[in-house]
């Protein structure tokens, strides 16, 4: 895979971590709507609301597990010979969030949805570039919202933390542009990977301390790989952490898992 780069204008952006005590205010959904909401809609409602005004826009929605929480209680009642709500079956998909968001809006343009694992937001801003280049006259709106999967799944390698991050793809608006890129590393070689399979299976049994200390030195070299320094930039757990920094803070971060290092950076203006 050839390394990839692309920019693209910062017109508005927002948050809503995960660790928030107080609910979301998404006033502007109908209170009947509102009610049937899961939390994963509502944090992603919040931070597309608080990126566009009235005007039309077009949406990227992405998560890793997106409505997964909602169908695994479909599945555990469909299990229970319970009946299933057909609303909890329709708010069950993936894109459940552009639709209540278009239909709140009166806003019928495109909207799609990305889940690509760990991923997921990496490629969901390169999807939403892509949409904005095709039609630069007419903002993006991407929208990344996730959380953990139940625990009936078990151990999630990679992971999400939860939160959500919205940003507004609109030059004339841009506050500043930030730069992505997706670059191909040095594959490890087989049996490091089968060392570092190992271990994390060992690990929640204990039984192989010599394979879990293996597995452990092959993540102490990714993260040096992957560590601040004058020419590299400070790496993160997950993606989302990355992006949120580098919007925050101004500097430039990383995430670098299976090969792939994806880079972040921000400029006040980009050539």
């Amino acid at each position: 895979m050839p390394d990839l780069h692309w920019t693209i204008p910062v017109g508005r952006w927002s948050s809503w971590p995960a660790t928030a005590s107080a609910a979301p205010d998404i006033g502007f959904i109908e209170p009947i709507v509102r009610r049937r909401l899961s939390t994963l809609s509502k944090v992603a409602l919040k931070v597309a609301h608080d990126c566009v005004a009235q005007d039309a826009v077009r949406v990227v929605f992405a998560s890793r597990h997106g409505e997964l929480r909602r169908t695994t209680d479909i599945l555990r009642s469909i299990s229970a010979g319970e009946p299933v709500s057909p609303t909890a079956f329709s708010l069950s998909v993936l894109n459940a969030m552009t639709g209540v968001f278009g239909i709140a809006r009166g806003d019928r343009s495109a909207a799609s949805a990305i889940s690509a694992g760990a991923e997921t937001l990496g490629y969901a801003l390169l999807e939403a570039h892509a949409q904005y280049a095709t039609q630069p006259a007419a903002p993006v709106l991407l929208v990344y919202a996730d959380e953990p999967a139940d625990a009936a799944y078990g151990t999630i390698e990679d992971e999400v933390q939860g939160g959500a991050i919205a940003i507004l793809l609109d030059s004339d608006a841009a506050t500043g542009h930030i730069v992505c890129s997706l670059s191909r590393t040095v594959d490890e070689p087989s049996a490091q990977s089968g060392a570092r399979d190992e271990a994390g299976r060992t690990g929640e049994t204990g039984k192989t301390d010599t394979v879990a200390e293996a597995g452990a030195a092959d993540a102490d070299s990714a993260t040096r790989a992957c560590s601040p320094s004058a020419t590299q930039p400070r790496c993160f757990a997950t993606q989302s952490q990355a992006l949120l920094h580098c919007l925050e803070t101004g500097e430039p971060a990383c995430w670098q898992r299976a090969g792939n290092l994806w880079h972040w950076s921000w400029h006040d203006r980009a050539a």
